[in-house]
This record gives C-alpha cells, structure tokens and sequence, in this order.
C-alpha cells in the first residue's frame, strides 16, 4: 500500500473489484492505493472496533450502514494498536463528529494510519454485488494512482487470493505479556494470540482470571510453563487450513484434557484438530446483529461475527472423535453454518463468533462464564 496524507475531500477514487466492476467516489482517509479482499460488515455501530480488529487483517472492509463516523474516533475503543483493515468503504461520512469521547474525526484517523479509502458510492449496490458473486480481491485508487481502467484491474487480479492465506502471526503479538485478573485471582489462562482482540483478555480478567497471551507460535512448553488452568484460542485472520501449528497445539492441550475455549479461528482449529475440514464461505458472517442458536439450550443469541470461513461437520448426529464424542453446539440460523462445537466426554468447547461484544450485544457473555465453569469441574 501506498499513501500521502494530503486533503481528500474532493480528490476522486475508485474501487476496483476482481470481476470488472468499478465504483467512482472520493478519497476518504489517507490518498493513494491498497488491495485486500472485499467484504461487507452489517453493524450500526462501532466502526472503531471492527477497523482495529486483527481478524481483518488485508481486508477492504464495505460498511453497510450509509452513515459512518458520526462518533469519530477516540483513545479507549481500540481493539489493538493500529487499523488492521487494507481499506475502508463507506457512502456519506459524517462531516462532523458529535460525541464527548471523540479525539477526532474518523477520516483524519484513516489518512494518520495511511489507511485508504473511498467514499460517496452506493455501498447498497456494492454489498448487493458481493452477496451475489462472494467476497473478491478489489483495490481503493485515489489521486495519482489512478490509471487506466484496464491497468488498474491486471493490478487487483494479480493480488493473492484469501484462500490458502496464512496471516494469523502477521497479526500475533511477538513477546508474551499479562492480562491480570481484577480483583481476586480464580484461575490462570494461557490464550494463544492467533488476533486476539483487547477485549477479550479483559472478560475474562473481569471474571478473576490472569490472561498470559502468548505469540501464536508458542509451543506446548510455553503453554504448561505457566501452569495454565484452561486455554484459550482466540480469534484472528485468514484460511484455516493454513495452520498447521496452532492445530498440532491444540492437539497437545485435549490430549492433556485440559480446559479448552476457543473462538473464531479458534473454532476452526478446533475443528481441525477433531479431524473435521474446513471451508470459505461464499461472502462471510460480519457485523454484530447474527442470530445464532445455542442448541444445547435452544436459547437464540444476537451476535457479532467476523469470519469468512466455517467448519464442515455434520449437524444431525454426534460424531466420533479421537478426543472422544462432539458435536455441533451452535448453528447460524441464515444459513445453518455451523457456529460452535463441544467436546462430551472432556472439557473443550468452541464458537464461532465474539462473545466479548467489542462491538456488539451481550447475548454471549455466558461463554466465559461456561468456560471458567469447565475449569472449577476439573479443579474439583
């Protein structure tokens, strides 16, 4: 990606999809161009947290809602340190921000970031077009890199595809830090950093755990060194079937039969480590209004979701594992994706969306609570 940071509000842009069509606005954010795979997030709201979210790691994220950045951008809602997005797509930017914990505007945030972006195209045709044709590389132009039509779309077909991309430890951090429990310490988590969002050590910090993240290359010494209780596998980007490692560690930890809670990437590893496959989805699961079932209580959850690849198993019947029996816990109920799984012979559990809610309902804070339950059962 390249950028300069110079005034955007009238310098044209264009966004360039895999398949031909070409969308005409202006830059919004930082000038220049970028590539990614573009996709489409349903959420009203906290654009802040989805722009900062690793598990968008070389995406051009479309915002569905017409208006964006109303709020702007402050110093708390940062779900890591910097924009993870490639490219940002929006139709009518708010020309002022209005709230009392904005530090600026949400463009400015863009163009300090070199993030680039487009805005004032019809992002209802645009999320229309992908639901037709699936999620596909694309590029943001604007000023100079503007070319020939014919150029600009050799560039786009030219990048890599999604599929068979391994970016979890792009997005990893490198050294191990702590997340310490707030208030009384219960019970010690080593969660595997695969994209982790700020949020979730912090549910579970809220629950007397002590959170040692550690980089996504860890190995099962460094887990047990820390004399875990359970572990977590967090969320993060790109395809499943790419990684080998954090599956070979999972592995190590349901042979140990210790507490497992996994989430997003997490799910499909544990997928993959039960022997089930896993696939891309035609366009995906993003925003934070996905109603999804618990069927282990047949409660209906709304909740938020990141992720444009799933689990293949089967939904009607209990499977055999090497880990003993699992099955489907929850389903997606627009599409019947499936959306967790649980082991019913040891303590391992997964889903397939954020429970930490960073943005989003609180549908699914009973996961962590679910998860330091397995951990009392296997103290006890």
């Amino acid at each position: 990606m390249t950028t300069s940071t110079r005034g955007t509000a009238r310098v044209p842009a264009v966004l360039v999809l895999e398949d031909g069509r070409i969308f005409r606005g202006r830059a919004y954010g930082a000038v220049g161009e970028t590539f990614g795979e573009a996709v489409f997030s349903t959420g009203m709201t906290g654009y802040q947290e989805t722009l900062t979210d690793p598990s968008y790691d070389r995406q051009i994220v479309v915002a569905t809602a017409p208006q964006i950045g109303n709020t702007g951008w402050n110093d708390e809602d940062d779900e890591s340190g910097r924009i993870w997005v490639s490219g940002y797509v929006v139709r009518d930017p708010a020309r002022v921000p209005s709230n009392w914990r904005a530090r600026r505007s949400l463009d400015e945030e863009l163009e300090r970031q070199g993030v680039v972006g487009i805005s004032g195209i019809d992002t209802r045709a645009l999320t229309r077009h992908l639901r037709e044709r699936g999620s596909m590389r694309a590029g943001v132009f604007s000023g100079e890199a503007i070319v020939g039509e014919a150029e600009l779309l050799a560039r786009v077909q030219a990048q890599p595809q999604m599929k068979g991309a391994s970016l979890y430890e792009e997005v990893a951090t490198k050294e191990a830090y702590v997340v310490p429990a707030i208030g009384e310490k219960r019970f010690t988590v080593a969660a595997i950093d695969l994209g982790i969002k700020g949020m979730t050590p912090h549910r579970m910090a809220e629950r007397g755990i002590e959170v040692h993240v550690l980089p996504a290359t860890a190995t099962a010494d460094d887990v047990y060194a820390v004399e875990p209780d359970g572990v977590f596998f967090s969320n993060g980007p790109g395809d499943p079937a790419t990684a080998d490692g954090p599956v070979a560690l999972m592995t190590a930890v349901l042979e140990r039969k210790t507490p497992l809670f996994g989430i997003c990437f997490g799910n499909q590893i544990l997928g993959r480590a039960l022997g089930f496959g896993t696939y891309k989805l035609k366009y995906g699961h993003r925003g934070i209004n996905q109603p999804v079932q618990d069927r282990t209580t047949g409660k209906v959850e709304v909740t938020a979701h990141n992720h444009g690849f799933a689990v293949d198993a089967p939904l009607d019947k209990v499977s055999e594992t090497k880990f003993g029996r699992a099955e489907v816990s929850h389903v997606c109920l627009n599409d019947n994706v499936v959306e967790g799984l649980q082991l019913l012979d040891q303590p391992a559990f997964s889903v397939q969306y954020h429970p930490e809610a960073a943005a989003g309902p609180h549908d699914a804070a009973y996961l962590f609570d679910r998860f330091v339950s397995l951990m009392e059962g296997q103290r006890a």
